[in-house]
């Protein structure tokens, strides 16, 4: 019974650090694949992957709460891949992301 208490402590912080990201896709034609990512209490982060056969320009709006937003920028290849992170000054407590992509 300890050791069953003893894991449920152990993975109670992991759990605590997380919070929901909401991200909306406006990929207009691109081929593009978006996965959200938390990477620490104030840091986000947004990885995509371009299976299309044309290169694709991408921007991506990151909103949390009342500081200002944050605008990232990236150019992707056929095939090629890329993170967009993001660090803000308060913790996360919601996570917006507004992805745009258009072909090139």
């Amino acid at each position: 019974m300890k050791s069953y208490l003893f894991a449920l402590l152990a993975v109670l912080p992991i759990t605590a650090l997380a919070y929901p990201i909401e991200l909306e896709k406006q990929l207009n034609g691109a081929e593009v694949s978006a996965t959200t990512q938390e990477i620490d209490h104030n840091m986000g982060a947004v990885r995509l992957y371009n299976y299309g056969q044309s290169a694709a320009e991408c921007t991506a709006v990151f909103r949390n709460g009342p500081e200002a937003p944050r605008t990232r920028k990236v150019t992707l290849g056929a095939g090629q891949s890329n993170n967009m992170t993001v660090r803000f000054t308060r913790s996360i407590i919601r996570l917006r992301v507004q992805l745009t992509c258009e072909l090139q």
